[in-house]
């Protein structure tokens, strides 16, 4: 018989490769257990059940065999129980505590989800809020031209409130398109973190003010006094000494906004000398915040050239009634609802079926509003429409039925 010291050792190397096996099933009993009735299993339970795995017959009653209290291995068997029972107590306990925290409903989109920082969240009014402000160099997308240095700082300047109890996926949807629509940019991707602070990669404006003019429109550029609030797409009457002119803003610039440029150019130099301010610096403002200003406005084709000859002594917003449409889409979103556009691509599950047949509404959870099919648009289509690949949909549903959706379609 060895030494008692040495014997104790051998207890321990004994009682920890004995006691994993049981360590690992009290963890299991216990997490099981607490997890699915909310129950503890006895500790008495699971050291007997412990015990008896590690290959002592009788449970506990083991201790008080005279083949085991009168062999020559007396402590070494004693240490190696008494390890195996605090590996398993220690066991069950961790998996008791696991159980009763580990969360009862469980799911992919819960696992990856991200959320914001509570310290970035500002109560206004009852409702939560969060400020999101542009982190770092503003990147370039891929396959469109760079932006330009001047539009890259004001994005990286530019800072919006948005609602803080959207998913963050939401969120960042909903930056990118207050960006596209402010900056007129051809394509704009948005990543928040947790501070809110957004990495922005965007495409600069492509084709100007081409784009935003209709077919058999010409766009005019005048000066007048903008009113305050008067933004792009609004209707707006010139009136002119000898006649009043109706057409659309595609574009405004604010005198105040050029004049806050020149004073930032003036201020940043050295020297006293004063800068020559480029006049494409001054941004066109997707909303003017009143004062004198130019703006372009889209007219006919026909009254193009005696605008561009007259004085235009005032302009008017003209109001374009109640839109019952922006109504339709504030009830959609309070009842959890989202509006949009898929297009089906090569390889689409539903290409070359009918709406009725690829049953969208129970595999999917979406209802189709609108088909463009073949270059005509159906609109409440039925459920013989055929779907092919190149086909525009109009889907409504819940948010995360809309966004899987056009994930496996589009």
């Amino acid at each position: 018989m060895a030494s008692f010291p040495v014997e104790v050792l051998f207890g321990l190397y004994l009682g920890i490769l004995t006691g994993i096996i049981p360590a690992l099933v009290s963890w299991a009993f216990g997490f099981t257990f607490k997890y699915i009735t909310g129950v503890t299993v006895p500790a008495f339970g699971v050291i007997v059940l412990s015990v008896a795995i590690a290959g002592v017959n009788g449970g506990l009653m083991a201790l008080n065999d005279p083949t085991f209290t009168q062999s020559a291995n007396q402590v070494r068997l004693t240490v190696a129980v008494i390890v195996v029972l605090m590996l398993s107590l220690y066991a069950h306990s961790a998996g008791d505590k696991m159980g009763a925290e580990f969360p009862r409903k469980l799911s992919l989109r819960k696992l990856t989800d991200r959320t914001l920082s509570t310290d970035v969240i500002q109560l206004v009014g009852g409702r939560g809020q969060v400020a999101v402000r542009v982190s770092g160099d503003v990147g370039d997308m891929e396959g469109y031209p760079s932006v330009p240095a001047d539009l890259r700082r004001e994005i990286r300047e530019w800072t919006a409130t948005f609602p803080a109890d959207v998913p963050v996926v939401e969120l960042e949807s909903r930056v990118a398109d207050r960006l596209r629509t402010e900056f007129d940019l051809a394509d704009v991707a948005v990543t928040l973190d947790e501070r809110a602070r957004a990495t922005v990669n965007a495409a600069p404006p492509l084709g100007g003010l081409s784009k935003r003019i209709p077919p058999g429109k010409r766009g005019v550029s005048v000066r007048g006094l903008l009113p305050t609030g008067t933004a792009r797409g609004d209707e707006v009457a010139l009136t002119a000494p000898d006649r009043t002119y109706r057409g659309t803003v595609v574009s405004l610039r604010s005198d105040s906004a050029r004049d806050a440029a020149r004073t930032a150019d003036t201020s940043a130099t050295d020297g006293g000398t004063d800068p020559v301010p480029d006049p494409t610096a001054t941004p066109s403002l997707p909303v003017a915040d009143g004062g004198d200003g130019r703006l372009t406005v889209a007219v006919d084709a026909g009254q193009a050239s005696s605008l561009l000859g007259s004085a235009v002594d005032r302009l008017t917003v003209l109001s374009r009634g109640t839109r019952r449409e922006y109504e339709l889409l504030t009830l959609l979103r309070r009842a959890g609802n989202r509006i949009r556009k898929v297009t089906i691509r090569e390889g689409a599950p539903v290409a070359g079926t009918t709406i009725g047949n690829a049953d969208l509404r129970d595999a999917h959870g979406v209802t189709v509003l609108a088909v463009r099919h073949e270059g005509r648009w159906q609109f409440a289509p039925r459920g013989s429409q055929a779907l092919a690949v190149g086909d525009d949909l109009f889907v409504v549903g819940a948010y995360d039925a809309v966004s899987a959706f056009r994930e496996a379609v589009a």
